[in-house]
């Protein structure tokens, strides 16, 4: 008779996804940490090309679009709280999918959410020179789990519809 893991409850399914959670929250601060210590703001580098690392401050929202500090705080919060109630009500998963996009859409959270609490701005500095002088919005590695939390998690409702749809064909 096997004996029965005392790790493999309820409670250490749902401290799976906060490793790689963890693990985005740490690289995005400690790329951010490195970005302000040797860039000044505005600085690129390289100072051409299609992909630089430039020091920018976002004070808005995702994607730098404008909003009021007490919004740029409130709504992420909200959201980040949603996610983490929706992710504790129904889970934990089964499923790599959703886990990861949990991880991911929360290290990514509290990432920003740390800037944001820390400096009331957040640190960008992906920096994409697209097509013609187009420029993308900067982002950073918490914008970036964010983003990848969301497709993912997109991607897995997808699924789920999908296997729901061939089961009652």
């Amino acid at each position: 008779m096997q004996k029965a893991n005392p790790l493999r409850g309820r409670w250490f399914s749902y401290g799976v996804p906060l490793i790689p959670a963890s693990l985005v929250l740490l690289t995005d601060q400690v790329a951010k940490v490195v970005v302000r210590a040797n860039l000044a703001e505005g600085e690129s580098v390289p100072q051409e090309g299609f992909f630089r690392i430039t020091h920018l401050s976002n004070s808005g929202i995702i994607f730098g679009l404008d909003a009021p500090l007490v919004v740029s705080l409130v709504l992420p919060l909200l959201v980040l709280g949603a996610a983490l109630f929706l992710y504790f009500r129904f889970g934990p998963f089964d499923g790599w999918l959703v886990n990861a996009a949990a991880a991911l859409f929360v290290g990514g959270s509290l990432g920003n959410l740390v800037d944001r609490l820390m400096f009331g701005q957040v640190t960008d500095f992906f920096d994409v020179r697209l097509w013609s002088g187009y420029h993308w919005p900067a982002f950073n590695v918490a914008d970036a789990g964010i983003l990848l939390g969301a497709v993912l998690f997109i991607v897995f409702i997808f699924r789920l519809r999908s296997r729901g749809a061939a089961g009652h064909a």
